[in-house]
């Protein structure tokens, strides 16, 4: 769960969450010319809107994955402790010979990385919209797709890269 799980699935979910909204909101941005004031302004919007979003991105997901990984270890505990009589001390003795340090570190070393992917590709694909309102939907849609695709990849590349290292 600290490995792999925890910031795989809360990467997914943001992806959905987040990268679908970064893409809809640039997106409708685009099309009602928005994007363009701020041009003719002399406000880059991508100080203004991308770099906002995907430091944000960034930023967030090691919390995120950290959470989820904390919430799935009390989640295992309570099963443990109501279905095998397990009792919580003897779980968090056992969780920390079982686990190491390393899990940890993996985690939060891929979490940014997977949250920059997810700002940028909905970020991408918002900027992309021109036409017509169904380009919104095709795009956010688009960023989803390729935001959660490129984490899966990623994910394989760390755990080649953490495999080759040592860290298994």
């Amino acid at each position: 769960t600290l490995r792999e799980l925890g910031v795989l699935m809360t990467a997914i979910m943001v992806a959905g969450r987040s990268g679908s909204a970064f893409a809809a909101q640039l997106g409708s941005m685009k099309l009602a010319e928005e994007i363009d004031a701020m041009r003719t302004i002399g406000i880059s919007p991508m100080e203004a809107l991308v770099l906002p979003r995907v430091l944000s991105t960034t930023i967030l997901m090691p919390l995120l994955g950290f959470y989820a990984s904390v919430i799935a270890i009390i989640g295992g505990g309570l099963l443990s402790w109501i279905s095998l009589d397990i009792p919580p001390a003897t779980y968090i003795i056992r969780i920390r010979e079982v686990v190491p340090m390393t899990d940890v570190w993996v985690g939060l070393i891929k979490a940014p990385v997977f949250g920059f992917i997810i700002g940028l590709t909905g970020c991408f694909n918002g900027m992309l919209v021109q036409g017509t309102n169904e380009e919104v939907g095709l795009k956010t849609t688009a960023a989803v797709v390729q935001g959660i695709f490129l984490v899966i990849v990623i994910d394989a590349f760390f755990a080649v890269f953490f495999s080759s290292i040592g860290w298994v």
